[in-house]
């Protein structure tokens, strides 16, 4: 398998990176028109930590962390690596070590589809992970592969300098062309969440605040007593 390293790839503006880590994954992907959610399987290793940063992507061969150590070089301030490989891997590919190179850089994370280890020492050393397996396995540093190319994970393309946004719902890819209007978009919906938030601390109920009644009648959704329900036979 050769390759490819790309240098000097274009970011999103850090403006935009830092107001979308004010924002939950959830909120993002709702903002978005539900798109941009990378798949269920890579959680965190942490608990309680959001955390956004430009894409630095890596193609790897499965259990082949060679292309890692090259795409630590392409990492810079505000940067998030993101790594897949060409056919499913859970092989423990990314470490302690690696995560100490990319602090030193100023990466804030880590987001891979494949295995991560030394998952107590990611804690400690306060490097937030996201990763689809956890595994002691080795690896081997024998194949090429790519760095800062286009990858797909799950179905969603991300390419270098992307935004990528992860808590402990999940991750999200917000294209690097829309992170404003991501972000914008993003900071409305909070607005508007935290008026709901105050009118359910004051007792109103969704069905009235969302206009759900309506729906309900215009789906047939009728409302019985106990005593009708189980006259009629269809409950007891």
């Amino acid at each position: 398998m050769s390759g490819v390293i790309v240098t000097h790839q274009p970011r999103a503006e850090t403006k935009d990176v830092d107001a979308l880590a004010g924002c939950g994954v959830a909120t993002v992907h709702e903002a978005m028109g539900r798109t941009g959610l990378l798949p269920t399987r890579l959680r965190p290793v942490q608990q309680g930590v959001r955390v956004a940063g430009t894409a630095v992507t890596v193609l790897s061969w499965p259990g082949d962390n060679l292309m890692i150590h090259a795409a630590v070089e392409q990492c810079g301030e505000g940067d998030l690596l993101v790594v897949t490989t060409t056919s499913p891997s859970t092989d423990g590919m990314f470490g302690e070590l690696f995560a100490t190179a990319l602090r030193r850089r100023g990466v804030r994370g880590l987001v891979i589809d494949a295995g991560v280890r030394d998952t107590q020492e990611l804690r400690e050393l306060g490097f937030p992970t996201w990763a689809a397996a956890v595994s002691a396995q080795g690896t081997v540093k024998a194949t090429g592969g790519s760095v800062n190319v286009p990858v797909a994970i799950g179905g969603q393309i991300v390419r270098p300098g992307d935004v990528i946004l992860a808590d402990d719902d999940g991750v999200v890819v917000v294209p690097r062309e829309k992170a404003r209007e991501a972000a914008e978009a993003s900071q409305a919906r909070e607005t508007k969440e935290a008026a709901s938030r105050a009118a359910f601390q004051d007792g109103q109920l969704g069905l009235d605040r969302y206009g759900l009644r309506e729906k309900l009648a215009q789906l047939g959704v009728s409302y019985v007593s106990y005593e009708e329900h189980a006259r009629d036979g269809a409950g007891a």
